[in-house]
C-alpha cells in the first residue's frame, strides 16, 4: 500500500487560474506524463524538488504557492 505524501498542493486551482490549463499541457511544460500529474495533484507522489519548481515556473509563482507542508505542530 502507498502512504500518501503529507505535501499538499494547488496545482489544479492553478491550472484553471491559467486558462483552465489541461493535464497533459502541464505535463508537457514540465516533461512528465500525464499520469505523473494526476498523482501529484493527488497527493500520491511527491515531485522532485527540480520538478516542484519546473511548476511553479510555469504558473510563474512562488514554489509555496503551489506546494506546502504542514507545520509539526498541525
Amino acid at each position: 500500500m502507498v502512504k500518501p505524501t503529507r505535501v499538499t498542493n494547488s496545482i489544479r486551482a492553478l491550472r484553471f487560474a491559467a486558462g483552465e490549463m489541461t493535464q497533459a499541457d502541464l505535463a508537457d511544460r514540465i516533461g512528465v506524463t500525464r499520469q505523473t500529474v494526476i498523482a501529484i495533484e493527488q497527493g500520491r507522489y511527491s515531485p522532485s524538488l527540480e520538478m516542484a519548481f519546473r511548476i511553479a515556473r510555469v504558473f510563474k509563482v512562488p514554489l509555496d504557492d503551489v506546494f506546502q507542508y504542514p507545520d509539526e505542530t498541525d
